[in-house]
């Protein structure tokens, strides 16, 4: 597919023209190209100019490349947190339905359904983020998420089958 006639001028690529020479030229003090966050469409172990998810979440150096792997890795614990909550609150809110008069389970079956759906929602926005953060095809960031499903499973996932139910991540 031909992209040359494309306007890439807001995309952070730095205004790379053919060649690889940025269109103000080199040698600015200011960072220029050299301070621009990469966008990797294919698997690299390259840490150069980092970004995570977001334009302020750059990888500038070692130290923040390691906090940042530790952050990834936190996050994806926090989700397998999040789902094992989520699975504790649910068996919580349906044996107090099953325990309110008949003519109470109804209403009362309602409102857990909508605190069942703001659960759901933030599950599935927390595993598209996730997914976001892998798809940055850097094999550290992509280890760190993996890594951290696999400390959330062993801490949060006693009662869950290791099958799993979610695609998006």
């Amino acid at each position: 597919m031909d992209h040359s006639n494309m306007d890439h001028s807001g995309m952070g690529h730095g205004g790379m023209g053919h060649g690889g020479m940025g269109h103000g030229g080199m040698g600015h003090d200011d960072g220029g190209m050299h301070d621009m966050c990469s966008m990797n469409m294919l698997f690299t172990w390259d840490t150069t100019n980092l970004c995570i998810v977001f334009r302020q979440w750059h990888v500038r150096s070692t130290v923040s490349l390691v906090f940042s792997l530790l952050a990834v890795i936190l996050l994806a614990v926090g989700y397998e947190a999040l789902r094992a909550l989520s699975r504790r609150y649910e068996g919580a809110l349906a044996k107090h339905v099953q325990s309110l008069p008949r003519q109470n389970q109804e209403k009362a079956d309602q409102r857990t359904h909508i605190i069942k759906a703001v659960l759901y929602a933030l599950q599935n926005f927390y595993a598209f983020m996730l997914m976001l953060i892998f798809m940055t095809y850097n094999g550290w960031v992509m280890v760190a998420v993996t890594l951290g499903a696999f400390i959330g499973y062993v801490a949060f996932g006693q009662k869950t089958s290791a099958t799993k139910e979610n695609a998006c991540h």
